[in-house]
């Protein structure tokens, strides 16, 4: 929302607005919130508003002082599953210590600072995404049952695949919070959809893939169901991926997607703790389409990156690793990074790869197979050591 504080307090009286939501999220994305009325918004934004840090993963082993959230009133949104009466907003916060210095672990924040870095260099990333989920049924209690809530295959149809409701649902919810769908249809597992958005600047996308978790896991509870965005929730079958788009463009005109790209291969072994972040993300890795080898191509879909086809200057690379169990404001700062060295220091791209699995073996890196082997390459980074604060990293590699 673009607006001044007063014009936001005056929108908040003529909508009926009776909680705000002040959002952010621990170290490892988990969406937080706490909740405050229209009477101490002027007090939030001019100090903030107290947290307790020491309950959150993350913060309690970085600080025990209070912390403090600062609304960003540019990311206001209504929540549309809300009474109409007695109206909800949500904005995204930033988070800093009383005297107003950034919290270290706010992953917001860090993901800010990296944009404004490329920034600086004449450099500015889009990033786009592509989510994956099941939908189970729940029990007479609500909770979630492993029984899948349709049995449809890859792009069908009505009335075999009993997802689409669901998902014309959870996309009208979207666009009515800002965020425009491209498309969406159901996965090759049973029960399992895809709802893939438009793609904008790495903070507004990052801000994006958490606002669809949870619209996603809102609109499911609200029909009688269970949004899964694990790994993999159904061993035999697809397991669900967070495909990270990527496109890189410097204000010279040069070409430096490939440069960006290398970079992205040369450290992308020793981030994978960051985008694999659970024991069950080694389940999905190198299983099915899912990506085991530090490979790229332009059409063969196993591959860790993949430029699909595009016309004019359109060209973006596609990261098929992650999981949505992964943080993305630092799953994005990371790629930054790692994008900016390739481009700094014109790391050449190595030729593309367009064989399966079993042709790779013993030919290209392998991504670590397990989360213990994901956790010692972290540990034995000095790339990570250079861009994130121990702080970060120690949560993700003790």
């Amino acid at each position: 929302m673009d607006c001044s504080i007063d014009e936001f307090m005056q929108y908040i009286e003529e909508e009926d607005i009776k909680f705000i939501r002040l959002a952010f999220c621990d170290v490892f994305g988990v969406p937080k919130n706490i909740s405050i009325l229209p009477s101490e918004l002027e007090r939030a934004f001019k100090y903030g508003v107290a947290i307790n840090g020491s309950f959150l993963s993350g913060f309690a082993e970085t600080t025990r002082e209070d912390l403090y959230l600062h609304p960003d009133l540019s990311t206001t949104t209504l929540l549309p599953w809300r009474p109409d009466h007695g109206r909800v907003v949500r904005m995204f916060c930033d988070i800093t210590y009383h005297d107003g210095t950034p919290f270290e672990a706010d992953t917001r924040r860090i993901l800010k600072d990296v944009v404004a870095k490329a920034q600086s260099l004449g450099i500015s990333f889009r990033f786009g995404s592509r989510m994956e989920f099941y939908l189970f049924k729940t029990d007479e209690d609500g909770n979630p049952t492993d029984i899948p809530y349709d049995n449809a295959g890859y792009m069908d149809i009505g009335p075999l695949d009993k997802g689409e409701n669901i998902r014309r649902e959870i996309c009208f919810t979207l666009e009515r919070m800002g965020i425009q769908p491209v498309n969406s249809h159901h996965e090759a597992g049973p029960g399992q959809n895809e709802i893939d958005f438009r793609s904008s600047d790495p903070l507004t996308i990052a801000d994006h893939v958490s606002t669809f978790i949870t619209v996603v896991k809102t609109i499911a509870a609200r029909n009688g169901l269970y949004a899964d965005f694990s790994p993999k929730p159904l061993k035999g079958f697809p397991g669900n991926g967070y495909h990270i788009n990527m496109r890189a463009c410097a204000d010279s005109g040069e070409q430096i997607l490939p440069n960006a790209i290398a970079g992205v291969l040369k450290h992308i072994s020793e981030c994978t703790v960051f985008l694999n972040p659970k024991v069950e993300s080694y389940d999905r890795l190198g299983e099915g389409s899912a990506p085991r080898y530090v490979t790229w191509s332009k059409d063969h879909r196993n591959q860790l990156i993949r430029i699909p086809p595009a016309k004019g200057t359109h060209h973006y690379a596609q990261l098929r690793s992650p999981d949505a169990n992964s943080n993305p404001y630092l799953a994005n700062a990371l790629l930054i990074e790692a994008a900016l060295e390739g481009i700094v220091n014109k790391y050449e791209l190595q030729a593309p790869t367009n064989t399966d699995h079993e042709d790779c073996e013993g030919v290209f890196e392998v991504l670590p197979l397990t989360l213990k082997e994901a956790r010692q390459k972290a540990s034995e980074s000095e790339f990570l050591s250079r861009v994130l604060n121990p702080s970060v990293t120690d949560c993700y590699i003790k």
